[in-house]
């Protein structure tokens, strides 16, 4: 090798400027990359949990700004939204997850738990509550399928399940054995208002109602699937929080949302209620069962995950004693 150097220094001259142009050309993409200096300059470097939340905090906030250019370009109000295709009532919903997407990171693992289908959800940190004395789980709307409270079950070591449907009369099979200890169950359903009288067939409480009558004042994951009645209900549980600026009584949602009989506006003003009071969703996945059974091919059905961003619940803030990998010392 070294004689083809010695008897050809024009080619060792070629050889240099070519490595010489390519390291000068890769390195402003070895310095940072467009997204990189575009998108995250300024954001905490950090791998605490304030650091990681003030980066997602940072990445969900520039969503909120293109939602707006988004919604100009098709509305340009809200009102003016006519979603694909067109001229169906009320309207459709192929493309209306495009202005919803869940772009929040959530700063924990995240893990499905529960089936690989309906009835599975998406959790955000479950490790917070793996060792958590006081761990407590509302599920409203069971359809007696419970693998994922069966799972909660099975992660956790002191968490308890409130169950509520008036649909059947127990959890599901999923929950055997020792694990029933650490449930309760109530044929009850979920409102916006209070409708348990002697002749309120069936009983409704609001999630203020339930959380007076167990003694609670926070719930840790509260699963919400209630057909559509969710829209009334967060509603009536929201607003009186938005208005005393208090944080809401739980620490993560997942819900299922069905919006049938809305129009974009409409829709548009609830989702913000549930920014607006410190939801933040980061993840979502339409119902596939229900998309394919539905002969429309419907998909006016998804799954959100939601983080609750405000207040000092387990999956924001650090509990005394916590080690680095935010497990609590029971």
């Amino acid at each position: 090798m070294a004689v083809v150097w010695q008897r050809h220094p024009r080619y060792s001259l070629f050889i240099f400027v070519v490595l010489a142009s390519t390291f000068y050309l890769l390195g402003p993409y070895h310095a940072a990359t467009p997204f990189l200096t575009s998108t995250m300059r300024g954001l905490p470097r950090g791998n605490d949990l304030p650091s990681r939340l003030a980066r997602s905090d940072r990445i969900y906030n520039k969503l909120l700004l293109d939602r707006k250019g988004l919604i100009k370009k098709f509305g340009p109000a809200p009102k003016d939204i006519a979603l694909f295709p067109p001229n169906v009532s009320p309207w459709p919903a192929y493309t209306v997850w495009d202005f919803f997407p869940a772009a929040y990171n959530c700063p924990h693992e995240i893990q499905r738990l529960g089936a690989l289908g309906d009835g599975g959800k998406w959790v955000c940190g479950i490790s917070r509550v793996e060792h958590k004395p006081d761990c407590v789980v509302y599920s409203v709307g069971i359809n007696y399928e419970s693998s994922f409270e069966a799972e909660i079950l099975s992660n956790t070591q002191h968490c308890q399940i409130w169950g509520y449907d008036f649909t059947v009369n127990a959890f599901g099979p999923q929950i055997t054995g020792a694990q029933k200890g650490r449930t309760h169950f109530q044929a009850y359903g979920l409102a916006g208002a209070d409708h348990h009288g002697p002749d309120d067939k069936p009983k409704m409480y609001t999630l203020e109602s339930l959380m007076k009558m167990n003694g609670h004042t926070h719930i840790d994951i509260l699963k919400i699937d209630i057909e559509r009645w969710e829209f009334e209900t967060l509603t009536a549980l929201i607003k009186p929080y938005l208005t005393s600026g208090r944080p809401l009584p739980f620490g993560q949602l997942q819900l299922e949302i069905h919006i049938w009989d809305m129009t974009f506006e409409q829709y548009l003003t609830w989702w913000e209620m549930l920014e607006a009071a410190g939801l933040r969703p980061f993840w979502t996945e339409p119902n596939l069962v229900y998309q394919n059974y539905n002969r429309h091919g419907s998909t006016d059905l998804a799954e959100y995950s939601f983080l609750n961003t405000k207040g000092s619940n387990i999956f924001i803030k650090d509990a005394p004693g916590a080690d680095h990998a935010g497990h609590n010392h029971a």
